[in-house]
C-alpha cells in the first residue's frame, strides 16, 4: 500500500458540497439511481441528467447504486430497478465508468454499495478504482465501524469519504461510534426499514437529526428514506444538511421502460427540477 493521502479532513469532498449548499441558505440534493438500469449506457445518461440540464439545478450529489443480489434495504422500486440490471449482466466494474461520467460533469459521486461486493473485488484495488475513476467515497449499507477495517484503511489510503448509516433504534454508544468514522457526512434513515417513497415524511427524521447533532456538532446530516416531491423535499430541508431521494428518481425510469421509451428521461428530469426546487423553499436553521 501506498502511504495514506496528506492533508485529509472529516468534511471531505461530498461533506465540502454539503457545507456550501447550507452557505447558500440551503440543503442539498442527493440523487440515487442503480447502475445498469434499463442498461448500463442509459443509467449513465440519466445520471448525468440528475446534475442538470444547462438551464435547470440538478442533484447537488449522485449516489450511485450498484446492483446486489440481497439488499438489506431497498425497497420494492430500487429492488425492482436492480434485478432487472443483473439479469441484464451488470458488473460490478461498470461502476467505475458511471463514476467517471457523472465526476465530468463536476457533481461529485459516491457509490452505495454492499460490502461483499467491494471485498470480493478486493477492498485497495476497489478504493484505487474509484479514486482514479473520480469518486468521492462509498455509501455502506451493511457495513458497522467496528466491523470496517480495512474500508478505514484504504479510504485512508486513497483519500475517500465514507458515509455510515444511522437509524433512530441506532443506541447513543453505535452513534457515537458511527459519527466518529464518517468523514463526509452521515445517513440518517429516518424510518425504519426498507427504503421507499411515502405519502408523509417521517417524524423520526428531526428527532434523528437533533440527536446526531446533540452528539456531534459538526457532522453534516443526509436524510434519506421515503421523500417523493418537491414539498417534502422542503420540509426535510428545514431540518437535515442534505436531503436523499431514490425510489421516486427510479420510478421514472421503470415507467419509461415499461412504456416502451427506456430512454426517455423527460420524467426523470422533471422529478429533479421539483425536488431542485424543493430544497430551495426550504430554509434549514442556522448552525454555529
Amino acid at each position: 500500500m501506498s502511504a495514506p493521502t496528506a492533508g485529509l479532513d472529516r468534511h471531505g469532498v461530498s461533506g465540502r458540497v454539503l457545507a456550501g449548499c447550507r452557505d447558500e441558505g440551503r440543503a442539498a440534493l442527493v440523487g440515487y439511481l442503480p447502475v445498469g438500469h434499463p442498461d448500463v449506457a442509459t443509467s449513465v445518461q440519466a445520471m448525468v441528467r440528475l446534475t442538470g440540464d444547462g438551464e435547470r439545478p440538478g442533484v447537488d450529489l449522485v449516489e450511485i447504486g450498484m446492483p446486489y443480489s440481497d439488499p438489506v434495504m431497498d425497497g420494492v422500486t430500487i429492488q425492482q430497478a436492480t434485478t432487472r440490471a443483473l439479469a441484464r449482466g451488470v458488473r460490478t466494474r461498470d461502476v467505475f465508468t458511471a463514476v467517471e461520467a457523472v465526476a465530468a460533469t463536476g457533481t461529485p459521486a459516491l457509490v452505495m454499495i454492499y460490502w461483499n461486493l467491494v471485498e470480493q473485488y478486493g477492498v485497495d484495488a476497489f478504493c484505487r478504482d474509484l479514486a482514479a475513476a473520480g469518486g468521492a467515497g462509498l455509501i455502506t449499507p451493511d457495513l458497522t465501524p467496528d466491523e470496517a477495517g480495512p474500508w478505514l484503511e484504504g479510504s485512508d489510503v486513497h483519500g475517500l469519504d465514507r458515509v455510515f448509516l444511522v437509524s433512530p433504534s441506532t443506541t447513543q454508544a453505535r452513534l457515537a461510534s458511527t459519527l466518529a468514522a464518517c468523514r463526509g457526512w452521515v445517513y440518517a434513515t429516518s424510518v425504519m426499514g426498507v427504503t421507499g417513497t411515502r405519502t408523509q415524511t417521517s417524524t423520526a427524521g428531526p428527532e434523528l437529526v437533533a440527536r446526531i447533532r446533540a452528539q456531534d456538532p459538526e457532522m453534516m446530516v443526509g436524510l434519506g428514506l421515503g421523500v417523493s416531491d418537491g414539498d417534502q423535499a422542503a420540509e426535510t430541508a428545514g431540518f437535515a444538511d442534505a436531503v436523499i431521494v431514490g425510489s421516486a428518481l427510479v420510478r421514472t425510469l421503470l415507467q419509461a421502460e415499461d412504456d416502451g421509451r427506456p430512454e426517455d428521461l423527460g420524467g426523470l428530469g422533471a422529478v429533479v427540477d421539483d425536488l431542485a426546487a424543493g430544497v430551495r423553499r426550504g430554509r434549514p436553521p442556522a448552525r454555529g
